[in-house]
């Protein structure tokens, strides 16, 4: 695995371009259909004026009735417009937002991770909020569309019956388009701010749930209260911030379309009054200048929208951009599950250097806790190869020449506290339904007593992060998982802390059976599980400093005695 290469990062307005191609079709139709709808909204008022000039000049029933058809036309097409327009602009803004979604889950969930600096519960909000306000944007174009076409055609109409009312209204909207653009980008830089606190407030709700146990063990949950509050009130004074900037905004815009709805009503007054527009025409005057101001607001708000907008897909190109951490291989491991640490200087590791052959069970006894994280960090290549001296190899081959995916069907590092999910047994311990050892798996855990509690036995359901289970259930559903997979090489971190002597000395025996033939490596303090490797090594400030069988090493050196007896 290679350094990766500098890649330009990919801008908001990008994914925002994306967003609107991919969804020309719906948008275009959208537009098409809102457009009819405004343009029937407009041409209400202005039927209206024509119905008054032409009943009173003719005072025909038939004009009436010709001129009531004619309404009900106009109302016909705007239900219908309005009904059709905004199915197919929120069938394709939903659509849109899974698609985004998706895309940033898939960068969090990909086997190489990307250097980007956001907590989980940060990447959980862009891919749910960001995404959701981004595609907002398929949305905002066509309305802003059709409300500029009202606009267009009532100034049309007005400026038939009198040049000055036409113009009134195009230089008016430019004035108010000005003023609120200015006000608009504080909206987009105020809302990023408030959508990055609001993550981070999600992301330490999301640390503080992960260790809630452990807080209520020691006592902690007061202080870390205490942290979330802060946070929380941080996000909560930039929303009050940002729920001014909208209302000063939203303020500005009424008042100024008022002044403007105000000034064409006034000014089409005098010309009535002067004799230069006729009855008719003052009443399409009145009636466009009080509907103008819907699409006045709707055409106003709009640029707020479209920052919002530009904000969350500046917030997702945090992730999407984000080049990966490593750039893997392509190579696959030979047959054969050898394991080789030649010379690796990491963290606390100071030039580790240990052979295991294809076949072997050996155990790792590291006197320092850290040592034993930092190995298995290296070998779950939770650690880029460039980022650590020396080299890791699994079949003769280095780490850094083979695909992540290789590695991950070859070589399994099972943690410590690995992660249970909300399901069943059955999903936890198999998630992709294709393992041949799940029966093996559960008798070699000895989670066998755990199935036989439920009557669902291993469908029984498992709450997020195994919140119905104790810890030792929780440890040997995690140890039944790593054994299930079955892979080549296994290696296994501390997998019986939270279980009693007795169900340890099974596991550490059932384990070495089942593993029999296949490379296993366990990092761990556990005598049950020492005594039934091979050889064990012992690790000591980073470096290996003693090898043989545990009973050997009991008998022989007082340090491994006092670290591994109990």
């Amino acid at each position: 695995m290679t350094t990766p290469d500098t890649r330009r990062p990919r801008p908001a307005s990008d994914i925002l371009r994306t967003a609107l191609r991919r969804n020309r079709g719906a948008m275009i139709w959208g537009t098409v259909l809102m457009g009819l709808y405004q343009a029937g909204e407009t041409a209400f008022p202005i039927a209206l004026g024509l119905i008054v000039e032409h009943t009173m000049r003719e005072r025909s029933l038939g004009s009436l009735g010709l001129s009531i058809a004619a309404l009900a036309v106009i109302i016909t097409t705007v239900s219908l417009s309005w009904r059709f327009g905004m199915r197919i602009l929120q069938k394709a803004n939903t659509t849109e937002a899974h698609r985004w979604r998706v895309k940033v889950a898939a960068c969090g969930l990909q086997p190489v991770a990307r250097d980007v600096d956001l907590k989980s519960g940060e990447i959980l909000t862009i891919a749910t909020e960001d995404a959701d306000q981004t595609a907002d944007i398929i949305e905002v174009v066509p309305l802003l569309i059709s409300s500029l076409v009202a606009v267009v055609v009532a100034a049309v109409a007005l400026g038939l019956a009198d040049i000055r009312l036409g113009l009134l209204v195009i230089v008016g909207t430019a004035a108010i388009m000005s003023v609120l653009s200015v006000l608009s980008r504080r909206i987009g830089s105020s809302t990023q701010e408030q959508q990055a606190r609001v993550a981070r407030a999600g992301a330490k709700v999301a640390d503080l749930i992960t260790g809630l146990r452990p807080l209520h063990g020691f006592g902690g949950n007061h202080a870390a209260f205490r942290s979330y509050r802060k946070v929380s009130t941080e996000a909560k004074l930039q929303a009050v911030t940002v729920a001014k900037v909208n209302g000063a905004y939203a303020g500005t815009a009424l008042a100024l379309n008022a002044v403007l709805a105000g000034a064409v009503t006034l000014t089409a007054g005098w010309l009535a009054f002067d004799g230069q527009i006729n009855i008719g025409e003052l009443v399409m005057a009145v009636g466009l200048a009080q509907f103008i101001m819907e699409p006045l607001r709707l055409f106003s708000e709009m640029p707020k929208y479209v920052m919002i907008a530009r904000a969350s897909a500046e917030r997702m190109a945090l992730v999407l951009a984000a080049p990966p951490v490593t750039t893997p291989g392509s190579e696959h491991p030979a047959a054969g599950g050898n394991l080789e640490i030649d010379c690796v200087r990491y963290g606390t590791l100071r030039d580790l250097k240990f052979t295991v052959a294809a076949g072997e069970f050996v155990a790792i006894a590291a006197y320092q806790p850290r040592a034993a994280a930092d190995l298995a960090a290296v070998l779950a290549v939770n650690v880029p190869p460039d980022a650590y001296e020396g080299a890791v190899r699994v079949a003769g081959r280095e780490l850094g020449e083979l695909s992540v995916e290789a590695v991950r069907a070859h070589l399994l590092v099972n943690p410590y506290d690995g992660e249970i999910f909300a399901g069943t047994l059955r999903t936890n311990i198999d998630p992709t339904g294709t393992s041949r050892t799940v029966p093996e798996a559960v008798e070699a855990s000895m989670l066998t007593d755990v199935v036989a509690l439920h009557r669902d036995g291993l469908d029984y359901g498992v709450r997020d992060r195994g919140a119905n289970l104790s810890g030792g259930q929780r440890q040997r559903l995690s140890l039944a998982r790593a054994l299930a997979a079955d892979s080549e090489v296994l290696v296994l971190h501390d997998p019986t802390t939270a279980v009693d002597a007795v169900t340890e000395q099974l596991i550490a025996r059932n384990v070495a059976k089942l593993r029999r033939g296949r490379t296993t490596v366990v990092i761990t303090s556990s005598p049950a599980l020492l005594d039934v490797a091979d050889r064990v090594l012992v690790l000591d400030e980073g470096a290996v400093t003693a090898e043989d069988t545990h009973r050997n090493l009991l008998a022989g050196d007082a340090d491994y005695c006092l670290a591994v007896a109990r």
